[in-house]
């Protein structure tokens, strides 16, 4: 039983940071010394209190992007953990802990393997960066999104990006992730008039109002999909409405909904949709829009071979080319240029209470991304 690598140590170092988001607790000044070592120059573009680290190493193309976020989500009840979340634990051949899975195991992952690269390698092809966040775990306007901006500005183009995001399913390497659907957030308030409910000639009751409306949206094929995605799907994930009395009708209705959708759809186009239906149904309301993302695909091409060989030697399975699951720092890369792939550990733990990584994977997960660089650069 491995107790001791590389990579294990700096996993159990950033774990034991309370980074709670968009909070760094000092996760890049641990990372950025050690990247300094390797002759990397360091940048701090930090915005509103979030901290972001660009590291560069080397010159010209092709610039290979190692993205990452520091910050975990909240731990949830601690009575309920077996551990201390901020406490690494191994038990059992596995590393307990917030952020085990999510990321900063994929995260030591990549610092490690570029260590034993670029000492291995010396010179090599290209320019290595780390764009490293505190910010994806919540709002995200601040962190990758903010970086990108800048660089983008600058006129920095990047050819190859992999976030170390957990993208496998049931063992190391069985999955990367080279898409993900967009994401567009629609907080709605039906507007109506508010009275007794003995009365209802003087009322104008919200919920009746939007009940034809609603019917309809979750009868609305958006689209098709396509070989790369299922069709875009529309979720309404709260209601709410009433005074608190059970004799008045309220006078407003707030509806929270979200739309996954595909590339056969864009966030305008259902923003259109939806609000034709609201007034083909001679709605009153108030709708703000919050698009957390629009969709990517990385096509087929250098990165997705490197990184499917690599894993495929590493792990002994060919991976699933997957586009699911929620949304990442990916959607703000892809945009940029660059072909993006998320390679990271096994995701069922992910924002669980007592999240964990198999220990066993740690280094294994470092070598596929070692081999990837050797591939590309």
């Amino acid at each position: 039983m491995t107790t001791s690598s590389p990579t294990l140590d700096l996993t159990r170092e950033l774990i034991s940071r309370r980074s709670l988001t968009p909070d760094d607790a000092g996760c890049c000044d641990l990372i950025g010394e050690r990247l300094s070592k390797l002759g990397f120059k360091l940048e701090w573009i930090n915005s509103e209190g979030v901290i972001n680290l660009w590291a560069t190493l080397g010159s010209g193309a092709p610039l290979m992007i190692l993205a990452g976020h520091t910050d975990v989500v909240p731990t949830g009840p601690l009575d309920q953990w077996n551990s201390d979340p901020f406490t690494p634990e191994i038990r059992d051949g596995i590393l307990y802990g917030r952020g085990a899975a999510d990321m900063k195991s994929g995260l030591a992952a990549m610092v490690c393997a570029v260590e034993r690269f670029v000492k291995a390698r010396g010179k090599f092809k290209g320019t290595i960066a780390f764009l490293i966040t505190s910010d994806e775990e919540g709002v995200a306007l601040f962190g990758t999104r903010y970086v990108v901006e800048q660089l983008k500005a600058r006129g920095v183009k990047p050819d190859y990006a992999i976030v170390g995001e957990a993208s496998s399913n049931e063992q190391l390497g069985d999955r990367i992730v080279i898409g993900r659907r967009g994401s567009l957030n629609g907080i709605l308030k039906v507007l109506g008039k508010q009275g007794h409910v003995a009365y209802p000639h003087k009322v104008e009751n919200p919920i009746h109002r939007f009940a034809p409306a609603l019917a309809e949206l979750v009868a609305t094929q958006w689209d098709t999909g396509n070989a790369h995605f299922p069709p875009t799907s529309f979720q309404v994930s709260n209601i709410h409405s009433g005074t608190g009395a059970n004799n008045v009708v309220p006078g407003e209705c707030q509806v929270v909904f979200n739309f996954r959708f595909c590339t056969e759809s864009t966030a305008a186009s259902l923003r259109e949709r939806v609000e034709a239906i609201l007034k083909k149904h001679t709605l009153r309301y108030e709708l703000d829009w919050q698009l957390s993302g629009e969709p990517f695909l990385t096509r087929q091409g250098q990165l997705i071979e490197a990184a499917a060989k690599a894993s495929q030697e590493i792990s002994g399975v060919k991976p699933e080319l997957f586009t699911g699951g929620g949304t990442s720092d990916a959607r703000f890369i892809s945009p940029w240029g660059a072909e993006v792939v998320e390679i990271g550990p096994i995701n069922d733990s992910i924002h669980k209470l007592n999240e964990h990584v198999k220990v066993a994977d740690l280094d294994r997960l470092s070598t596929i991304y070692e081999r990837t660089l050797e591939q590309l650069l």
